[in-house]
């Protein structure tokens, strides 16, 4: 049962029928969005959402699926239900394309994954469309809607000698014309027209005896007549005749054509049902991309359960402005069936009100609904509305009358499956008996077990839910300091109305204030003031949490940047090490080699002094260029003093590496090195020694040289046996990633200028997995497809710096 009988206009929903008709593409759909109602079966509204969800997921996969020739053929298919009539070309065409639609539609299911779109497959059981059918009409009408020339050999001869005779005919009567324009019997700017079905020629009326003819009609001054020249008159018939042969041929073949559809009429019936269904479907699922529509999980009991829900409308018109609308979070089951909503005026409680029952009710209608991920929804067997005015003078109501009416609907026939909407509870009479009432009602749907949403200003109605298990309050939230609405709900706590507050921020005088608080009396008014304060707590709180957390992404950001600097320095010391070791095995060989040489010479000089005194010398030579005499470090005299400036170049005392000084905050500095952030002690830093860095430099030369050396046959060998082109078809897009990051390193390293890898088309995947990586390198100046001869885009061609 849905409470009133325009629950649709006032909800809202009227609007969504239209968005919903509009994304139709034909009138088929249509007239399903004409028959969309509240449904309370769980199995048939389980399967429309899941219909419309998966079309969704079709529609955002950009597969191809058919968009087009979505035509109505109802007029058609009578006319071909008539024996012995016979379908225009128009219908001949439409049946066409559609049925060429339908046939794309079937074969986009057939050829998908066998568990894809279960609940859309359902609906080609027992859809045929006759290939024989499609083709005869094909062979009649081209896709532009014309009769094929070809469509019988008769009608191509007749086409053809209609033609020439056509021509010829214009050739006479253009010869005609041109004679008369010298005569000046007719107009200057006169050409051919139609008359009657005959071709003739403008003249002035007062030549009209100048030319043997037969004059067909006059303009409408009657200076000029229409005259078919008397020697064009068999043309004319022969065109005629023509023609009309052309015409009978082409009645035979349509209604040879309409025959064959009569034949098909229950398999075509049921293709155009599916036809229409899926324009219906379609334009669900284009709605739902449009409002961010999913579907929930759904039970079969009363249940509602929404992360994020948005009203749709009013989704649409805040984008419309560049603005977003604020979700609503809430929760409604057995333990908490009803949620009483109180706060200011326009503080967004009617919203979120409307809310709740459009979405409940387009979800049980079979559309999507716009919350987030992790939400469920249930089944109610009615829904009940209370909102607006409706006072009425035709019956005599009030309105306040008008809402007593509805309570009445509510407390006769709402039940434990219901769903109540009731919007300012309790407002239109003397506030002290309206809350009365109000919560006698309140109570009474409680006891009934009903599910709803309420919103109050009544302070009894508050206190009311907050004693009541099974009733829960609920704020709009307020911002107390600026008097300015949140549209945030917050479940647990009832809302100030802040009537006093918006009053004093207007401008009303303070002692019609001071008068209005001595009127309300100091309870109601200390109870306000706890709900304003409790407010702004909750707003400081959350600013000062919001700062906490910014604090903490800081600190975990500085952990980050200090644990890549100490992994940097690990990697760092190592390979230094490595290059030490290399460099002393290296020394080493060299020394042991400079010794067994002097040893052989002593030897073969037979220990004579003076060639013993060379080798010594030799020796001692070889042993100072190993191990040359430490310079003494100067100090530079021109380094600045002071206290270290932002933008200088630093190093950590003990350290050799140089940064760059980014911040200094009090005791504390912000340093770049090589890229890495990280925050030091300011009293551990210390301006660069110039002379200890020219000293690094040097080592870092030398060690670079002396592994050139050791390497420089490995490096040959290596570039010698590079292969340019590297082929990962078939792998894994992990294993082929890793595959390539070698591949690349080597070619860096060998400063190669150009490679290829062969990838492949299939679906993409390793093109783009080898294309982002390789677009990261910064040594890599463009990535290309490969010639279209050589492989195109199942090839990257990558050229290197």
């Amino acid at each position: 049962m849905i409470y009133p009988s325009n629950f649709e206009q006032k909800i809202g929903f009227g609007q969504i029928r239209e968005m919903l008709s509009d994304a139709c593409l034909s009138p088929l759909g249509r007239r399903f969005v004409e028959r969309v109602q509240f449904l309370n079966r769980f199995d048939l509204v389980e399967r429309l959402l899941q219909q419309a969800d998966e079309f969704s997921q079709i529609l955002n996969s950009g597969e191809d699926f058919p968009s087009q020739y979505y035509f109505d053929v109802t007029e058609h298919l009578n006319r071909a239900a008539l024996e012995g009539a016979f379908m225009e070309v128009r219908g001949v065409f439409e049946i066409k394309m559609s049925l060429r639609a339908i046939r794309q539609a079937l074969g986009f299911f057939y050829e998908s994954d066998e568990a894809a779109f279960p609940a859309l497959k359902a609906l080609t059981q027992g859809v045929e469309v006759d290939r024989a059918l499609v083709a005869a009409m094909d062979k009649l009408v081209d896709d532009s809607g014309n009769v094929r020339e070809d469509a019988s050999p008769e009608l191509q001869r007749v086409k053809r000698d209609l033609i020439g005779q056509q021509t010829q005919l214009r050739k006479t009567i253009s010869s005609i014309l041109r004679h008369a324009k010298n005569e000046g019997w007719t107009p200057g700017d006169a050409e051919p027209t139609i008359r009657g079905g005959r071709l003739v020629i403008p003249i002035i009326a007062e030549y009209k005896r100048r030319i043997k003819g037969l004059i067909h009609d006059e303009s409408t001054t009657g200076q000029t007549i229409y005259l078919e020249p008397e020697s064009v008159f068999e043309l004319n018939n022969d065109i005629k005749d023509l023609e009309n042969a052309y015409h009978r041929e082409l009645i035979r073949l349509l209604t040879a054509i309409t025959n064959q559809v009569r034949h098909h009429l229950p398999n075509l019936k049921k293709a155009y049902q599916f036809l229409s269904l899926l324009d219906f479907i379609r334009a669900k699922a284009v709605l739902a991309n449009r409002i961010g529509g999913v579907m929930p999980k759904l039970h079969k009991q009363q249940i509602i359960k929404w992360k994020d829900a948005r009203h749709p409308i009013l989704h649409l018109t805040m984008l419309a402005h560049g603005k977003k609308a604020v979700p609503l979070s809430l929760e409604l089951n057995p333990e908490q069936r009803i949620l009483l909503i109180s706060g200011p005026n326009a503080g967004g409680k009617s919203v979120a009100m409307k809310t709740v029952g459009l979405l409940q009710y387009m979800l049980q209608c079979g559309l999507l609904i716009p919350v987030g991920e992790g939400s469920e929804a249930g089944m109610f067997d009615d829904v009940f509305l209370d909102m607006g005015d409706e006072q009425s003078i035709e019956n005599d109501l009030s309105t306040y009358s008008s809402h007593l009416q509805n309570m009445k609907q509510f407390v006769l026939f709402a039940g434990k499956k219901s769903l109540v909407l009731i919007d300012e509870f309790g407002t239109g009479t003397e506030p002290v008996l309206g809350g009365a009432i109000a919560e006698a009602v309140l109570g009474q749907l409680h006891q009934a077990n009903v599910y709803g949403v309420i919103t109050t200003h009544y302070t009894n109605l508050k206190n009311f839910a907050e004693k009541t298990p099974g009733i829960v309050n609920g704020a709009m939230r307020y911002n107390p300091s600026e008097l300015q609405p949140l549209y945030q709900l917050e479940i647990g706590k009832p809302g100030s109305s802040f009537a006093l507050e918006i009053a004093r921020k207007i401008g009303l005088p303070k002692n019609i204030l001071d008068k209005a608080g001595t009127l309300v009396g100091k309870e109601k008014i200390r109870y306000d003031k706890l709900l304003e304060q409790l407010e702004q707590e909750k707003t400081d709180f959350e600013v000062r949490n919001a700062s906490v957390a910014k604090q903490e992404r800081k600190l975990q950001k500085a952990v980050q940047e200090y644990t890549a600097l100490k992994q940097h320095l690990e990697e760092s010391k190592t390979d230094v090490i490595r290059n030490a070791k290399a460099q002393a095995k290296l020394l080493l060989k060299d020394a042991n080699q400079q010794i067994e040489n002097t040893i052989e010479q002593i030897r073969k000089s037979q220990a004579e002094k003076e060639q013993t005194k060379v080798a010594r010398q030799e020796l001692e030579t070889f042993k100072e260029k190993l191990l040359p005499e430490p310079k003494p470090i100067i100090r530079n005299g021109n380094a600045k003093s002071g206290p270290l400036q932002v933008g200088e170049r630093v190093v950590l005392q003990g350290q050799d590496s140089v940064g760059e000084l980014l911040a200094v905050k009090g005791k504390t500095a912000e340093v770049s090195f090589g890229g890495l952030k990280t925050i030091v002690k300011l009293d551990k830093l210390e301006r660069p020694d110039h002379n200890a860095a020219w000293m690094k430099e040097k080592k870092v030369k030398e060690r670079v040289a002396s592994s050139s050396q050791t390497k420089g046959m490995d490096v040959t060998q290596r570039m010698a046996d590079f292969q340019h082109t590297l082929d990962v078809r078939g792998r894994y897009a992990e294993d082929a990633l890793t595959t390539v990051m070698n591949f690349m390193d080597d070619a860096i390293m060998l400063g190669i200028p150009e490679v290829k890898i062969i990838h492949g088309r299939g679906n993409g995947v390793l093109k783009q997995v080898v294309r982002d990586y390789v677009r990261t390198l910064k040594e890599v100046a463009s990535v290309a497809n490969e010639q279209i001869e050589r492989g195109g885009d199942g090839a990257s061609v990558i050229v290197l710096k």
